[in-house]
């Protein structure tokens, strides 16, 4: 019997603008006064924490006022030292430039399986960036005028598992630089899992690099369709060496792809080395696929490192069939960057079946810990948690114990009986439900929500999967995603955005043998082809389709990782582009995409379901302005200073899970003259 899944949109929430179309109005008119009624009411949950954040240092020289690296700088701090814009003048903030790329001519078709994700990075005299489809373009960055473009025609015809999206480019650029053609170069993955280096100064392919410009990623395994195994996040630079991930489709298969991370040569194109993190038994015998490094790596060049955030073994849902704690899957990785071997591994995550992959970029942070500076990398997860490693050794900074967690999974499972916890710092977002508070509007939506969630089994974080039914809180997008977290040298900060939204997720046995053709990250079934059982998954909504977890759905906060505390917290986005008439309920909504942290005490982010920019007090995390986009900002904005003037820079094309408003612009904004 051959199959091909059902393919939903999880994430769009789409009966939010049948519901929205009354209630909310209603709700606006007899409850004026927001968030506050609404837990006062008892159908919300108090996440808020009001604190400020204090400085303790002068931010280190190094942090500059460009952008060269898609997390900012080659660790991922998200920070820039530009100071131009402040927590005074933010209000001042205008539209400067709007560039549209035209991503979508010819591909109309291809318009609800695109994401435009990516963050510009500023090279020399250019902002360069990759569009939905692949395409490199060059801006001017005090106008937004084209420079050049480079389109490597990838088909649209096809179906990839993770949507029509790049995140980011990186930049190669030897010493000296040579004045010849490509002697600095961007590199790009791609839908079709090839990696990209054309001209920095030219958008021209770099001939000598691989074919033409192009080297192939190849899978270990035949594919079953070509969108199994794509490319989704920038690739990463260390000296002469450029590395790369891959995207490859979950749930398909026991018998999957390797996860490999592959190294080249940055001018030639030539294989330098490649790590699997879950190697082959010798006699072939036990073959387990993925562990992959689909989101962003970070780089220590003064230690000649390179850090992995690797993801589940395959399958996600069901672990009988790879024994163990599957190490290195579900880790933070250090490397040699220039060798590929092991210099260290951290597990966050033992025995994965809950699709609890790390999702975001390890920060490379300094953090300030009793007077002594100390570096280490921060993890951001899924589960809300936060992971504070040594850089050195990776042993944990903030300290982490082994607490038991729920057993008994179906047959065959052998799960870990216990999982990682830091010990001081608190999740960012809820791990529990409790029937008796289910969200409702109206008390025939709440008991119907309560009834729901009493059928489901939860036993609060790492509750197994099952056949009857299991509670899945935080759902698989977080938690944090691949929007990652932002830094505050000067207080020890992280800033991260995180869901609220839960999932149920059913284990359904295989008493058919299904041979999967296609299959998508956002699939409601999948078959687990080899394993006992199929997954179906879906958040879980009202009859009125609202989510049962109480609001925020959405929200920000500012953590001190030398203390293990949040700071504050706070909900985070409204309903104005999901409510009727531009109705604003301040509810927090789910968000894809992350924030930058600026030395004017200023946080920008985009990420939630209203089109919108705002500016966050770095402080306090409330919110000192917001700008109005023409499609949704689900990217991580970026900031630099050109000619003595400080741009805010971000993508508006819209996430097509979620149904926001899909476009093809970058906006930039700056103080008027």
């Amino acid at each position: 019997m051959r199959f091909r899944t059902h393919r939903t949109r999880t994430m769009k929430l789409t009966p939010l603008r049948l519901i929205l179309l009354v209630l909310l109005a209603l709700i606006a008119i007899s409850f004026l006064g927001g968030t506050a009624v609404w837990r006062a009411l008892g159908i919300g949950d108090d996440l808020s924490i009001d604190g400020n954040a204090e400085a303790v240092r002068e931010v280190p020289g190094a942090m500059g006022q460009g952008w060269p690296s898609y997390g900012g700088d080659e660790g991922g701090n998200r920070y820039s030292a530009a100071n131009q814009i402040d927590r005074d003048n933010v209000r001042q903030l205008e539209t400067a430039w709007v560039h549209q790329t035209g991503a979508f001519d010819g591909r109309e078709a291809a318009r609800r399986r695109a994401s435009f994700q990516t963050t510009p990075i500023l090279v020399d005299d250019a902002l360069i960036f990759c569009t939905q489809f692949n395409e490199v373009i060059a801006l001017d960055p005090g106008t937004g005028e084209i420079k050049w473009e480079y389109d490597p025609q990838v088909p649209i015809d096809g179906r990839p598992g993770n949507e029509f999206t790049c995140r980011g480019v990186a930049h190669f650029a030897p010493a000296p630089t040579s004045d010849g053609a490509c002697g600095a170069r961007v590199f790009m993955g791609t839908v079709e899992a090839e990696l990209i280096a054309v001209d920095t100064n030219t958008g021209e392919a770099c001939t000598e690099f691989g074919g033409d410009g192009r080297v192939q990623i190849e899978p270990s395994l035949a594919l079953r369709w070509p969108g199994e195994f794509q490319i989704t996040s920038a690739p990463v630079v260390f000296e002469d060496v450029v590395i790369t991930g891959t995207s490859i489709s979950d749930n398909l298969r026991t018998d999957a792809p390797l996860g490999t991370v592959h190294a080249f040569d940055a001018r030639t194109g030539e294989q330098m080395w490649k790590y699997n993190p879950i190697p082959w038994n010798d006699d072939g015998a036990t073959r387990i696929g993925h562990a992959n490094v689909w989101s962003t790596m970070s780089v220590d060049s003064e230690r000649g490192l390179v850090f992995l955030p690797t993801s589940t073994a395959s399958p996600d849902y069901y672990g009988g069939e790879r024994p163990g704690n599957n190490e290195n899957a579900n880790s933070v990785v250090a490397l040699d960057a220039r060798t590929g071997e092991v210099v260290w591994a951290y597990q966050i995550v033992h025995h994965d079946v809950w699709d609890y992959d790390l999702p975001a970029q390890p920060g490379l942070y300094q953090i300030v810990d009793n007077g002594e500076t100390r570096d280490v990398v921060v993890q951001v997860t899924k589960m809300g948690l936060i992971f504070v490693l040594d850089r050195d050794t990776g042993e944990p900074v903030i300290p982490v114990e082994e607490r038991p967690v729920p057993q008994d999974g179906v047959e065959g499972e052998l799960l870990s009986p216990t999982q990682p916890f830091p010990v001081r710092l608190e999740p960012v977002v809820p791990d529990r439900l409790d029937p008796g508070k289910a969200f409702g509007i109206t008390l025939w939506d709440k008991m119907a929500c309560g009834r729901k969630l009493k059928q489901l089994r939860q036993d609060g974080l790492y509750t197994p999967p099952t056949v009857e039914g299991t509670l899945a809180y935080p759902f698989t997008g977080g938690g944090a995603n691949w929007g990652s977290a932002a830094f505050d040298p000067s207080r020890n900060l992280v800033v991260i955005n995180m869901n609220n939204v839960a999932q149920s997720v059913h284990l359904h046995p295989n008493t058919e043998s299904r041979e999967a053709t296609e299959i998508d990250h956002d699939a409601e079934f999948a078959p687990m082809e080899g394993a006992p059982y199929a997954m179906s998954r879906k958040p879980i909504l009202s009859p009125l389709g609202l989510p049962y977890s109480s609001p925020p759905w959405g929200v920000i906060a500012g953590v001190d990782i030398a203390r293990g505390e949040i700071v504050w917290r706070r909900p985070f986005g409204s309903t104005r582009d999901l409510a009727p008439g531009g109705l604003a309920l301040n509810l927090g909504t789910p968000n894809f995409g992350g924030p930058v942290v600026t030395k004017g005490g200023l946080i920008f982010i985009g990420a939630a379901m209203d089109d919108y920019l705002r500016a966050l007090d770095v402080e306090t995390g409330k919110e000192l302005w917001k700008g109005r986009l023409p499609a949704g900002g689900q990217a991580t904005p970026m900031t630099y200073v050109w000619d003595s003037k400080q741009y805010v820079v971000i993508a508006a094309g819209g996430h097509g899970k979620s149904g926001t408003r899909i476009g093809d612009h970058v906006v930039a904004f700056a103080l008027p003259e």
